[in-house]
């Protein structure tokens, strides 16, 4: 049996073990007389021992730390129903607890469960922080799961700088095969220009070839000239 299980439970005598919860209650085991029974949420309130903190003329302190105390001690159990017992017990026991708000019904409480818990050998104790170890793990794995991505994306980035480089390398070729612009034009400076000075003598000679043609046909004889030719015979 764990202390972590034992609770206090309003309008029942005693200390009880939690053995499962429902959504309308407990059911739960007396530490006096070992019975078990269900007890509803709706009627009674539910208290871990390990969650009640104690009154001190300094910060509260958890009921393990009187329990514990109470252990430690020397000092002989008071009697219950005897307040100024308690109260000079705890006194020795534990004097910086604040006697303005720690009554007497909870000394007799704190007596009484105490002695519960020594007659089924229930070590006093809390419960070591096991979920909160589990949750460190837990993180602590997405986290390593998280890097993974980013690693991948980080090699994809380098694979696709590689694969620029390489496509544009190829490119390199083709761009030294083609002559840039400046070359070109420097080179259609550089060949001779085409002398136009034939084209113009063909020109003229063209155009001088229809008056030559019409030179060399005979002219044609006018009314004149034909007069001159009859004169001359009769003559």
């Amino acid at each position: 049996m764990e202390y972590n299980k034992i609770i206090a439970v309003t309008g029942l005598p005693g200390l009880y073990e939690l053995l499962s919860s429902k959504s309308d209650g407990a059911i739960v085991r007396s530490l006096d007389d070992k019975s078990t029974r269900f007890v509803a949420s709706r009627v009674h309130n539910f208290s871990h021992l390990e969650s009640i903190e104690v009154y001190t003329v300094r910060d509260n302190v958890n009921l393990v730390d009187i329990l514990k105390a109470m252990e430690a001690s020397t000092e002989k159990l008071p009697d219950e129903k005897d307040g100024a017992a308690l109260k000079a017990y705890f006194s020795k026991v534990y004097p910086d607890l604040d006697f303005d708000r720690v009554y007497s019904s909870d000394l007799k409480k704190m007596v009484k469960w105490f002695n519960v818990l020594q007659s089924n050998n229930i070590e006093i104790k809390l419960s070591e922080p096991e979920e909160v170890a589990e949750e460190v793990e837990v993180v602590e794995e997405e986290e390593k799961t998280a890097e993974k991505p980013k690693a991948s994306l980080k090699k994809t980035a380098e694979t696709k700088e590689v694969a620029k480089e390489t496509k544009e390398t190829a490119k390199e070729p083709a761009k030294a095969k083609a002559p840039a612009a400046g070359a070109v034009k420097a080179k259609k400076e550089a060949e001779p220009v085409e002398e136009e000075k034939p084209k113009v003598k063909k020109a003229t000679a063209e155009k001088a070839t229809p008056a030559k043609k019409k030179a060399a046909e005979p002219k044609k004889e006018t009314a004149a000239d034909k007069a001159k030719k009859t004169t001359k015979k009769k003559s």
